[in-house]
């Protein structure tokens, strides 16, 4: 089974008043940066590094 992208290299690609959409480099997959940081603390607690 193929691991999912963990999005290590993203890059904004258009900003709103209210949002912030950013790009992974890797996948391609664009999503809102605060969904970016809500992905990197579900992996840290997975992992057990919180």
């Amino acid at each position: 089974m193929k691991q999912p992208c963990k999005h290590p290299r993203v890059q904004i690609v258009a900003r709103d008043e209210d949002s912030e959409f950013v790009e992974c480099k890797e996948c391609g997959d664009i999503f809102e940066s605060s969904e970016f940081k809500d992905i990197n603390i579900e992996e840290r607690t997975q992992e057990g590094e919180i």
